[in-house]
This record gives structure tokens, sequence and C-alpha cells, in this order.
């Protein structure tokens, strides 16, 4: 990442700045993705850009950013306390109608079956 852009990042208090980085730069940001989502990572202590970075990535392209969306899904499992966000993020990644395929999910996925338990703490 060059010295404008790491500039112009470390002003991102809540993760907004480097969400908007990558949605208004997405043709041109594979080469620093991975610095792209620390630094996300790092400011981001609600989870809300982390889930819509990853819903994002996700709806772009989900195989060719297929691990940055695994270390975003995985920082917001960490960061949405208040399940606030984790929601959107799992009908986004897993589609409106999970919950009716969460044991074949939770079986495959660990990210997933880590979200519905925080989702449904009673289980499935």
């Amino acid at each position: 990442m060059n010295e404008s852009i790491k500039k112009e990042l470390s002003k991102d208090t809540n993760g907004l700045l480097t969400y908007e980085y990558i949605a208004n730069n997405i043709d041109d940001v594979d080469d620093i993705m991975p610095e792209l989502i620390d630094n996300i990572i790092s400011v981001d202590l609600t989870g809300q850009f982390v889930v819509s970075t990853a819903r994002y990535l996700h709806a772009i392209d989900p195989e060719k950013y297929s691990e940055s969306i695994d270390r975003l899904i995985k920082a917001a499992i960490m960061r949405d306390r208040d399940r606030a966000y984790l929601g959107s993020l799992a009908s986004s990644i897993w589609g409106s109608d999970y919950k009716e395929h969460a044991a074949e999910l939770s079986a495959k996925d660990d990210n997933f079956r880590r979200i519905y338990k925080r989702l449904y703490p009673v289980g499935i």
C-alpha cells in the first residue's frame, strides 16, 4: 500500500473510510486487499463495517475474495457482541433461508456454525 493511501486510511476510526476506499476502488485494490482487511479489522470495534465489507466482497466475487471474506467473518464474530450485524451477514453469505439449512451448513462451515450459535444460543 502506498504512502498516500496509508495516510488517508490512518484517519479511519471506525472502518467507514476503509470500506469506502475498497468500494470506490474495487478494480484496483486486489494487490493491497490483505492490508485493507487488516486496517478495517483493526479500527472497526463494533463489526459494522467489517460485516458490510464481507457482504460487499461476497456480492462482487465470493470465490476471488474468499480469503478476505473468511477473515472478515471471523472478525465480525468477535466484534459484533450485540449481534446487531451478524443476522444480515448470515443471510447475505448463506442465503435468506439459512435457518432451514442450519444443520447442514453448521456441519460444513465453522464460520456459519459460530454465527448461528451466537444468533441462536439454544442451538439447532
